[in-house]
């Protein structure tokens, strides 16, 4: 999905890069194992990339880029995901994404409290700084195309099943359903790709976690409808995105309004109650009626959204990125950037284990790219799922979680390590006082819970 999220909850995207922000990824310089066997009669290590999501595509393109024969499989070309559409400032100079992919420049954003309290984000953003909102089919679209422009195939069809090799170093087959409309079979046309390694960008309901023996996980519904809205109303959306937080919206996660390029997108989530998730979308659109009031749905979305990585993302030569891996984070439920960096980090891995496809690689060198992940942004997982845990479990933590998003400390803390995926050292005396505002809010939000509960018996 997207979020909204950190010490706080919000969505994102941007161009312009200050000082100190994300630098552009480099390609892994790790020297491919000495075990690693040339590949013979000088052909191309082969790759096949399940999925053309943000994970796929990035993964993809730097496969290519690095000398690796690509394939690209993706089942559905205008694949419209339900998702915030939110991106961190940093992905777009990292990923080198045109402006013309972010449809609007968020930089108001409104928290609103179960009792309907509006706390307003936003005013620590430098003048150069916006949160990005992209559409997903728009967005995956441009990394498709730019991994094709880099030599990667892209096949139209649906991946089946794998066969693992039957001997070291052999090959991997693919089964998949070729899509193409000469052939006059609607559900597809079978065929057989053998390929040296596998990535698996399929997504939540990843087929390719399923042949590896991933595991389960839980997950979450996303529910969203787009809306278009009458233009006076788009207006109050023009640099402005919502979340609403609260049992009617989600027991467990935050309802929202986030706006696109004629349209807006009003959904949201849950991983405890998800036979009711029409009726939290119901409470979503209530709670946000005087601002759509006289909108027409024009689309309706519903999707599962992992809530933590599974427990197996490695198997032979054989890799899980982005939501297939589970990278979607607790409290906010941000994803894009994770699914892109996974993507292309697992691609870099595998660029340099073959030494730029000439060599065979190995489950060691997919396992560097997992400890890299991990290392830089296992801390970000954890602390959303505490902050989840504790601001999410009542209306009253939520109160408590409305009124921490007013101090300007944590709304700078939050956007500084939002926009720039990058750890913001604190000012210690300002860490106190939040520890101390933090706990006072908390101890007011469990008073009025009590006396909720007084009221209700």
């Amino acid at each position: 999905m997207t979020s909204l999220s950190s010490a706080v909850a919000l969505p994102s995207s941007c161009r312009a890069r200050p000082a100190g922000g994300c630098r552009r990824a480099r390609l892994l310089v790790t020297r491919a194992a000495a075990s690693s066997p040339k590949l013979p009669n000088g052909r191309r290590l082969r790759v096949a990339v399940v999925g053309g999501g943000p994970a796929g595509g990035a993964a993809a393109e730097a496969l290519a880029k690095g000398g690796v024969e690509t394939v690209l499989i993706e089942r559905k070309m205008d694949n419209c995901k339900p998702c915030g559409g939110a991106i961190p400032l940093c992905m777009v100079s990292e990923f080198d994404l045109p402006l013309d992919l972010v449809d609007r420049k968020v930089r108001k954003m409104k928290m609103i409290s179960p009792s309907n309290v509006a706390v307003d984000i936003g005013r620590t953003l430098a003048p150069h700084e916006y949160i990005g909102m992209v559409r997903r089919e728009v967005l995956d679209a441009y990394l498709r195309s730019r991994a094709q422009s880099a030599g990667a195939e892209v096949v139209n069809g649906l991946f089946l099943r794998y066969e693992a090799p039957k001997e070291p170093n052999g090959s991997y087959v693919v089964h998949y359903n070729h899509y193409d409309s000469s052939n006059g079979k609607a559900g597809g046309e079978k065929r057989s790709l053998e390929v040296d390694a596998i990535v698996g960008a399929d997504g939540a309901n990843s087929r390719v976690a399923k042949d590896m023996g991933a595991g389960d996980y839980e997950y979450a519904i996303a529910f969203q409808e787009r809306v278009k809205i009458p233009d006076d109303k788009m207006a109050y959306y023009e640099e402005r995105a919502e979340m609403y937080v609260g049992d009617d919206v989600s027991p467990d996660f935050y309802g929202w309004v986030f706006p696109k390029c004629d349209h807006v997108a009003v959904g949201t989530g849950t991983v405890t109650h998800k036979a009711d998730i029409k009726k939290f979308q119901a409470a979503t659109r209530l709670r946000a009626k005087d601002k759509i009031e006289g909108g027409r749905i024009i689309r309706v979305e519903a999707h599962p959204i992992p809530e933590h990585p599974r427990p197996k993302r490695v198997a032979g030569r054989v890799t899980l990125v982005g939501d297939a891996a589970g990278y979607v984070t607790k409290c906010s439920g941000e994803g894009i950037y994770f699914a892109a960096k996974s993507g292309r980090m697992c691609a870099e891995a595998i660029v340099a284990g073959s030494a730029n496809g000439t060599r065979m690689v190995e489950e060691s060198d997919m396992r560097k790219y997992l400890a890299e992940f991990d290392r830089l942004y296992w801390p970000t997982y954890k602390v959303l799922d505490i902050l989840q845990k504790v601001f999410y479990r009542s209306n009253a933590a939520r109160e408590a979680f409305v009124e921490m998003c007013a101090d300007d400390y944590v709304q700078k803390m939050t956007f500084d390590s939002y926009l720039y995926k990058r750890v913001v050292p604190g000012n210690p005396l300002d860490d106190i006082k939040l520890a101390v505002n933090t706990i006072g809010s908390l101890v007011r939000a469990t008073a009025l819970r009590r006396e909720m509960e007084k009221v209700t018996l």
